[in-house]
């Protein structure tokens, strides 16, 4: 876990930033989740792969949500569409997911569409779209092990409390519950995927990584 401290100080000023409403702090930090990430899977696996792709994505469409307005969301939207696409098909060259693992995405997400339908607006389309690969992804997950399956369902948490905000049904503490459980997902997807694919031959130092535990309008996330 020693090399993810970096990570653990940024997430925690992040959080801080969001609790206490001060931009300059989200600012600072938000953008630095992914990228932190991304140089600990490289520095372990040594090689780009999906989920290395897709905390590229992931890092572009925080900067996205970091601005306002619909323009901005949309961005982030498609930003992290590319991020579900590439988790999606680096779980499915891992293994595929159980049958009931994707049913029972499906029907969630068939469900909250229907819920949401009126009150998206103009969003519908692009929300049912893009909640389809979340969906498929947080499955996708469920193949490659607890760990990234819990990732991958907190990541479903973080972006449906998002979507209902933008069906104007906003929770007390939004903010901070969004933010917590993406930061938990990315940490929990990316260390899962370390300890279920392995690090890269020859690469020492700095602990085993089989050892760490397995845990978006208008600056939304």
């Amino acid at each position: 876990m020693r090399r993810l401290w970096p990570f653990g100080v940024v997430a925690a000023v992040e959080l801080v930033g969001v609790a206490t409403d001060l931009t300059v702090l989200q600012w600072l930090a938000k953008p630095l989740l992914a990228p932190l990430l991304l140089a600990y899977l490289l520095r372990v696996r040594r090689r780009v792969d999906g989920v290395a792709v897709g905390l590229v994505f992931a890092t572009a469409g925080d900067v996205a949500l970091l601005l306002d307005g619909r323009a901005a969301f949309l961005a982030g939207m498609a930003f992290f569409l590319g991020t579900q696409v590439a988790f999606l098909t680096a779980f499915l060259r891992h293994r595929r997911p159980p049958v009931v693992a994707v049913a029972s995405y499906l029907s969630c997400w068939v469900a909250v569409n229907l819920v949401l339908w009126n009150a998206l607006g103009p969003l519908r389309l692009p929300v049912l779209g893009y909640s389809l690969a979340l969906s498929l992804m947080a499955a996708g997950a469920a193949g490659v092990s607890r760990q990234v399956a819990l990732g991958g369902g907190l990541f479903l948490i973080s972006d449906l409390l998002i979507g209902m905000d933008a069906a104007g049904s906003r929770l007390t503490g939004h903010g901070l519950a969004v933010m917590s459980t993406y930061i938990a997902a990315l940490l929990l997807i990316t260390t899962g995927w370390v300890r279920a694919t392995g690090r890269a031959p020859g690469v020492t130092g700095g602990g085993d990584p089989a050892r760490f535990p397995g845990p978006v309008p208008g600056n939304a996330r």
